[in-house]
């Protein structure tokens, strides 16, 4: 009979343990981390004429355009009464201009969060609420419910103009954030990527349609539901922003413009928090232009110039995006490959549907494309643990619409809010809470349901042995 010693006992105590915590491995092994080199997105779609590239990179510079209140510091015009950020570019960051938060990890730009250093710039007099730090993720904050209990759901944002040199007599205060957090009434979005939307924007909506149906024998064994958030308007399938919320880019582009830098425009064109005192230009701030509006541009002043050049900032910002390739995953690998068979072995691609296509583009060699979103850009209910109890259009409380993975492997920040530093975590966190329950009706989060579609999924993600979890790992990163 073997005998046992107290190092041997401690080491099997101590595997039991694991066995317990992690079944399999699962949560055992480890997230590889951004894929360093060069960013693998931020330029052109290829096939683009010359003309095309040249707005691209002309709208891809308004991008970076830096707003003040009236422009007389920065160039851009129009900053505030309240803002997030002063340009585009501060938020999309990672791995290029044109994605999701920046981050001190990453490994082709490390930087501070820079909605810390924004707090005081320019003389303003904010302070940095607890939930932005230096080595978070660059966070925009919405209050769940009004005083009186009546959902709010809009975002409030971090700082006001107050202070700076541009705003004299401007006495906005900020929202009283910590009271908030303590009555649990905040929840946090994070920026979206915005590579290759152009492609997502010409997906007709038939094809999304036949996508999720086709599907849909295979979701039904996994408890997996989805819907699409549609517009009230027209009818049509909605697809951007974390609950789909917005149409098109233009609307996208110019609910961020208004929203999170304070900058009306021909879309929305009523300043925010327009209080006495804090109101400096006219509106809308952002407009068509009647003279060319680029100083570095041989027509300056003149009405000639370049289609960039005579149109708004958004309408630039939406040709960024719309005209932008899409991220270009790594060569595969024998693990990558092992990896993507596990993605659709547990269920990841009834959800994250690999491919769709394109429908008729003007744009050069973008119609009838076939490409690699890995979202099938519908919502689906991911119960408590991920509910922000906020309501956008058909989307409730706890209904995210698909997060596209491609461009993954250089993310830094994962989930809506930027809970996850990592994809473990991120996977985890698709699971319902132990403690939930098994109710499965998929009723919104404030009716007290407790299931995630992802449920099942996430149950056989825990039953893969350490070498398949650790192949799926790599297979993300290398997206």
């Amino acid at each position: 009979m073997k005998k046992w010693n107290a190092t041997g006992i401690a080491l099997l105590v101590v595997s039991y343990l694991i066995s317990c915590l992690a079944p399999n491995g699962a949560w055992a092994q480890q997230d590889p981390g951004p894929r360093p080199g060069p960013p693998t997105a931020g330029g052109f779609y290829p096939t683009l004429n010359a003309n095309e590239q040249a707005y691209f990179g002309q709208a891809f510079l308004r991008f970076q355009e830096v707003d003040s209140v009236s422009g007389t510091i920065e160039a851009g015009s129009g900053l505030g009464p309240t803002f997030n950020g002063n340009s585009c570019a501060m938020c999309h960051a990672q791995p290029a201009i044109g994605g999701s938060s920046p981050g001190l990890v990453s490994p082709q730009k490390p930087v501070p969060n820079p909605q810390v250093a924004l707090a005081v710039l320019d003389g303003a007099a904010n302070f940095v609420p607890g939930f932005i730090t230096a080595n978070g993720p660059v966070r925009e904050a919405r209050f769940i419910r009004n005083p009186d209990g009546s959902l709010d759901g809009g975002v409030h944002d971090l700082y006001t103009i107050a202070g700076r040199t541009d705003a004299v007599g401007c006495m906005l205060a900020q929202p009283n954030f910590g009271q908030q957090m303590l009555m649990n009434n905040v929840i946090f979005r994070i920026p979206t990527p915005l590579f290759g939307l152009g492609l997502v924007e010409n997906t007709p909506d038939a094809t999304l349609r036949a996508n999720l149906a086709a599907t849909q024998a295979a979701r039904s064994q996994f408890g997996i539901g989805g819907s699409f958030n549609i517009s009230g308007n027209d009818g049509t399938i909605t697809r951007f922003g974390w609950k789909a919320q917005n149409k098109s880019l233009l609307i996208f582009a110019g609910e961020a413009y208004n929203v999170e830098q304070g900058v009306s425009n021909e879309p929305f064109p009523n300043e925010r928090s327009a209080v006495p005192g804090c109101v400096f230009n006219a509106t809308p701030e952002d407009s068509s232009l009647m003279m060319n509006g680029n100083s570095n541009s041989p027509n300056y002043n003149t009405p000639l110039g370049t289609v960039s050049e005579m149109s708004s900032d958004i309408v630039n910002f939406a040709a960024f995006m719309r005209l932008g390739a899409p991220p270009t995953p790594a060569a595969p690998t024998p693990s990558t490959l092992n990896g993507a068979s596990v993605f659709n072995k547990i269920g990841c691609a009834l959800c994250h549907s690999p491919s769709l296509t394109t429908g008729a583009s003007y744009y050069t060699g973008m119609g009838g494309v076939t490409y690699n979103p890995y979202s099938d850009f519908a919502l689906h209910h991911m119960g408590p643990g991920l509910a922000d109890g906020i309501n956008q259009g058909a989307a409730g409380p706890d209904q995210f619409r698909t997060a596209p993975l491609w461009g993954v492997g250089q993310r830094l920040f994962f989930l809506h809010d930027g809970r996850a530093p990592d994809l473990v975590q991120a996977i985890k966190e698709h699971a319902s809470p132990e403690n939930c329950g098994s109710e499965r009706g998929f009723r919104p989060y404030a009716q007290g349901n407790c299931g995630s579609e992802a449920d099942a999924v996430i149950r056989n993600f825990k039953m893969l042995s350490p070498s398949q979890v650790q192949d799926l790992l790599n297979f993300l990163r290398s997206l």
